[in-house]
């Protein structure tokens, strides 16, 4: 192959061109992406939470210990929030559980009436307020978990167990809609 100039200047641009494309088509997939978190913006001032005993409106004992603990564990893996102490937090989330409810999901062949899987709903409504004016608050909503078990000789240790994973769906629809917005 015979070097002209002119092919000699060609390669030259070549290399000096080619990874400048090179780098500007690499990065055309991170054009939306911004850095940060993706919380809601009115409460972006919001860096550290107080999550109070929740209410517990239903006959369920330790459903209100199970809902708090889900609640701070959702907060903790989250990492949008930190979770702090009633004089430290920039705004508290008060969290109610408001109803368990148990529905038919499969009954058996020879008797309908005998069900064969449970589905059970756990209800939660939920306020964020501001700590230095409680009047005031932030954002509020209804979260519910859903869940399926089937039905054994030991009902009572097959809801109990069914109840810890309604709670944790409920508890991490709530985080998201702080932590997202959505």
């Amino acid at each position: 192959m015979v070097k002209t100039p002119g092919t000699i200047r060609a390669i030259a641009l070549f290399f000096h061109i080619a990874p400048a494309l090179i780098i500007s088509l690499s990065q055309v997939n991170c054009t939306g992406y911004t850095w940060g978190t993706a919380k809601p913006e009115h409460l972006s001032e919001v860096q550290t939470l107080c999550v109070a005993m929740v209410e517990n409106k239903t006959q369920l004992p330790r459903a209100a210990s199970l809902t708090t603990n889900s609640l701070v564990d959702a907060i903790t893996r989250d990492g949008t929030y930190r979770v702090s102490s009633i004089d430290q937090a920039d705004a508290h989330l008060l969290t109610t559980l408001q109803k368990i409810e148990y529905r038919q999901a499969r009954s058996t062949r020879e008797d309908t009436l005998r069900s064969e899987e449970l589905e059970m709903e756990a209800h939660l409504n939920w306020s964020l307020v501001d700590a230095a004016n409680p009047a005031r608050v932030l954002a509020s909503g209804k979260s519910r978990g859903l869940t399926r078990f089937f039905v054994d000789p030991n009902l009572q240790t097959a809801r109990q167990s069914a109840l810890v994973d309604a709670i944790k769906r409920a508890t991490e629809g709530i985080v998201s809609r702080v932590s997202e917005g959505f």
